[in-house]
């Protein structure tokens, strides 16, 4: 199931490539061979990971609440709530780490500039 959020990863990359001017397969490669070289690539390659293993939580986790509401009649049961929990919380996960990635990707965020930065 695709509410076009999944779309919310391939803008951020895209963002991250422009950044970098190279492909993400590139810049993991060159933060993998120097990781200290260039710590905000350090960072956004590691959370763009945690970023893309979050969607994938979210995909898996509406696909599987699909198919348990296929089995439903008028009440929704216990395990098919559980289901829609963790669907919500995979949500949770990946619009933080979006966030987190926003976050990194822009250089006037609050808290990088100023004596507080």
């Amino acid at each position: 199931m695709s509410d076009g959020t999944d779309d919310v990863v391939d803008v951020l990359t895209e963002q991250i490539e422009r950044r970098f001017d190279m492909s993400m397969d590139e810049l993991r490669a060159a933060v993998a061979a120097a990781p200290e070289a260039h710590g905000e690539a350090t960072e956004l390659v590691r959370w763009h990971a945690l970023l893309t293993e979050a969607q994938t939580a979210v995909d898996t986790a509406e696909d599987d609440l699909l198919r348990a509401m296929e089995t439903q009649t008028d009440r929704i049961d216990d395990p098919t709530m559980d289901i829609a929990r963790r669907a919500n919380n995979a949500v949770f996960a990946r619009d933080g780490r979006a966030m987190v990635v926003r976050w990194l990707l822009d250089p006037e965020a609050p808290g990088k500039r100023g004596p507080t930065a």
